[in-house]
Parts: C-alpha cells; structure tokens; sequence
C-alpha cells in the first residue's frame, strides 16, 4: 500500500517531469522590454533620438531621399558608377529620381553568393493635390485634393496641415515648397461640420460620413487689396502670396507633387517617454534603421543593399516604386562586376522586406487574433506572410528562409515575434515582399509594431525601433 505521503511524493515528481517537457518543447513566454537591461533599454532611446530628427526631416518621399543622402555622405559614400571598380568594404549610393535610394556596401564576396537586401518604403498615406487645385467659393480659397493610399478620411478633418512637395516651372526651374511646419508660420486645414448641424452625417456609415470630394482645403479668405470689381480675388490673393514667395503661376500646379501632411512634430509618448508618437512611422520607422545598419557594417562577407523606395502605399507601381527594375538593374551591375550573370545573383540573395505590422491594440481586441498578434515593447515583428482572405496577395516565405531568420535573430538576442496583420477574414496587407520574390529571391516581412496605422499620427515604441536596427544590422553582419 502506499502511503499519502508518497503518494504526494511521486505527484510532485510526475509534475516536475511535466515541467521540464514543457521547458524543453514549448515556446518560452515573451517577457518583452521586461527582460532587458537599463543598458539596453538606454542604447534604445538614445538610437531613437536620431529616429525622431529622421521622421521630421523626411514626411514625404524626396526629402527622405535628401536627408538619408547627407546622412549617408557623412559616412563615406560616393555616389555609384557603373564603370568603376569597387573592393570590399566601399560604399555607395545610387538615387532614382530623387524619390528613391539605395545604400551599397561591397562585400568580400560581392555578389557571387548573392546580395543581402533590406527594403523599405518612404511613402506614407497623406492628401495630394489635384492638378488644377486652387478654386474660391463663397469668398474662400480651397484645394481640391485626391487622397494618397489608405487612410479614413475623417481623420483628417480639422486638423493642422503642412504642404509639402516640389513644382517644376515651365522652363524647367525646380522649386521645393514646404510651409505650415514652424509654429509661427500659418498652416492648412480640412474643414467639418459641427455637431448641432451634423445629425444627417453622423447617421451614414464611417466610410461614407466623408468622400474623397470633401476633403477640400482651407487656404485663404482676404481678396486681393488692388481690384474690387474683379472675381476670385481670394484666389488671386493667395496665387499672388505664392508668386511672390516661390516664382510660381496657377498653370505649374500641372506640372507638381504636392501634398498635405500633419504639421506638428513628432513627440515621445507616455509618463515613461517609452513611445514614439509622429507622422510617417509607416515606413520610416523600418527606413531609418535599415540605413542606419548599411552606415554602420564594415566589410561585410556579401554585399548589403538598403534600399528606399516609393510608391508603397499604392501598389509599388512606377519607374521609383517596386515594381520598377531599378534595383534589379542595379544588382546586374553589380554582378557584372563580379563577372557572374545577374540572375544568378538574385537567385542566390536574401532580403528582409522592411515593412510595419499592426500591434495588438487592447480597445480593440475583436480586430485581432491575440495568439498570432504582434505587440508593443516585444521586439521586431516577423510576419511569413501578408495579403488577406485566403493568403492572397503574398509571397509566403518558405519554411528554410523562416528557419535562417529566426537562428540568425536568436544567436545575436534581437528580440523578436511573430504577427500577422489582424483575423483572417478581417484584416489584411500588402507589401513589397511579393515583388521581391518575383525577382526569385528569398524574402520575409522584418519590421516594428505600429498602433494608429495610417492615421496622421502613428505610435511606436522605442525598444521596438532599436530592435530592427539590431536585427537589420546583425543581417548585413552575419559571417555565414
């Protein structure tokens, strides 16, 4: 017979045998920032103090292109030419239409064994200008404007706004403009209703309480002083206003980029300062890190190619997004250097598509599938896959590539996750992965966690942001 005792004995054995299976087969709890130190908590807010001088000096995708090329400069790179010789450890850059950028560092191996590529986009949801824009009704001057990528319309509405962009004259003189980003300087604004007189609007659903034609904006409402029988005078007051400033006449807007964006700055976020709230983190929360790790990586075993693109947001179409042959062109260049085909190369290259997730956000849980979730504070984001409904739209990383990843990640302790982007009949995204794989090379989405997507102002965190400089940089470092 056995006694209680022992029979307490041999149930607390059989439980620590269970203990150690676990410990042994399951996956180990994310302790997120927790498990870090003061150091590395630190090193984090510090890398990101760079981070948020990066995002106000680059809303829109030609001034990201400008700044990552001074940032670049300081380094040491040179410009790219194609009948150049170049050794391991030089580096250089290559710009296409001013609307994007790649960083290259030549490898001891150049590209024999392929290239190591890390793309991300610059472009971000915002209002762009029609191409006859400026209009007066009822003694007011507006914008008419078409919105740019996905965003909810009514988040844009009576909120300051900058303009940004570039007009081409027509002799050909380039002139930037950018007005609304000082705070002494006047800013722009989407007009809405208030509530007493908004019961009609508010009864429609979300998606139709604002259309793409409403999303008009406020410029002006003095007339011009000198011409009292003529019409549109604010129109002209406010032509006169930019001709004076930039040179400009009503028929260059045919010919421009202009966009309006939010105008205040990117601020920290929380008692604790632990987060980044700003305009744009989608992408250039994975940009900056992605070039930050081509500046730093010395003589890499294989060449390292960061590479901003544009066009994201709206399907990577044209001659500067991804779906352009820009960046295969370039790495046939490359491998004509190394005398190899470039096909081959590509074969034989990897890349992490450098792209955002969708955190976990806890007011709305039933737009999520916590188990498969990505969170804030948990380290960069690995999502197999994108697309929606089916796994439709997406490339599908192969479980070899997943395995390199995830090993490569674990033996440099970046702290990662796993993420999908919301419940499978719900949610869903697209990114440049699918367009890279085409290229026949092996690809998975490495990015941060990001709350607020698409909205004007989006929140990261920023032991998050440090995490995808570590892991791209442990990327272009590995000696394998």
């Amino acid at each position: 017979m056995v006694h209680l005792n022992e029979r307490k004995i041999i149930m607390a054995d059989e439980k620590s045998k269970a203990t150690l299976l676990k410990e042994e087969i399951f996956m180990k709890g994310k302790k997120g920032v927790a498990a870090l130190s003061a150091e590395e908590v630190e090193k984090a807010d510090d890398f990101c103090v760079g981070y948020k001088e990066f995002l106000d000096h680059s809303p829109v995708e030609r001034e990201a292109v400008s700044y990552t090329l001074e940032l670049a400069k300081k380094a040491g790179f040179t410009e790219y030419n194609e009948n150049a010789s170049y050794n391991a450890g030089d580096k250089v850059y290559y710009v296409n239409r001013d609307k994007a950028i790649a960083l290259a560092v030549i490898g001891k191996n150049g590209v024999k064994n392929g290239a190591r590529l890390a793309i991300a986009h610059i472009d971000s949801p915002r209002i762009d200008l029609k191409p006859n824009p400026l209009y007066e009704d009822t003694n007011l001057a507006l914008f008419k404007t078409h919105y740019y990528g996905g965003l909810k319309k009514y988040q844009w509405t009576a909120l300051p706004l900058s303009l940004h962009g570039t007009v081409v004259k027509l002799d050909g003189t380039k002139v930037n403009i950018t007005w609304g980003d000082d705070e002494g300087e006047s800013c722009f604004c989407v007009t809405d209703l208030l509530p007493h007189l908004a019961k009609d609007q508010v009864s429609k659903p979300l998606a139709k309480v604002f259309t793409g034609e409403d999303l008009n904006v406020l410029v002006g409402s003095r007339p011009y002083a000198d011409g009292e029988d003529e019409k549109d005078l604010v129109k002209l007051n406010v032509m006169a206003i930019l001709n004076k400033k930039y040179g400009i006449v009503e028929g260059d807007f045919l010919s421009a980029e202009l966009c309006l964006i939010p105008s205040f700055k990117t601020r920290d976020i929380g008692f604790d300062a632990s987060m980044i709230g700003g305009y744009g983190h989608d992408d250039k929360v994975c940009a900056y890190p992605a070039v930050m790790a081509a500046l730093d990586v010395n003589t890499p075993e294989q060449t390292c190619i960061t590479y901003l693109t544009d066009k994201e947001e709206t399907g990577s179409d044209g001659n500067t997004g991804m779906q352009s042959d820009f960046l295969r062109y370039f790495v046939y260049d490359l491998a004509k250097q190394d005398g190899i085909d470039g096909y081959k190369a590509l074969s034989k290259s990897t890349c992490l598509s450098a792209d955002v997730s969708a955190a976990y956000d806890p007011t709305y849980p039933a737009a999520y599938e916590a188990k498969n979730s990505c969170y804030i504070n948990e380290g960069v984001v690995i999502s197999k896959y994108t697309g929606h409904g089916g796994k439709y739209d997406t490339s599908d990383a192969s479980a070899e590539y997943m395995g390199k990843v995830r090993a490569l990640l674990e033996k440099n302790n970046v702290m990662w996750q796993v993420g999908e982007l919301g419940k499978v009949d719900m949610g869903g995204g697209g990114t440049i992965a699918k367009y890279v794989a085409n290229m026949n090379v092996d690809v998975v989405d490495l990015g941060v966690p990001v709350l607020c997507m698409h909205a004007p102002f989006e929140i990261v965190s920023k032991v998050d942001v440090y995490m995808a400089y570590r892991a791209f940089f442990a990327f272009f470092d590995d000696k394998n």
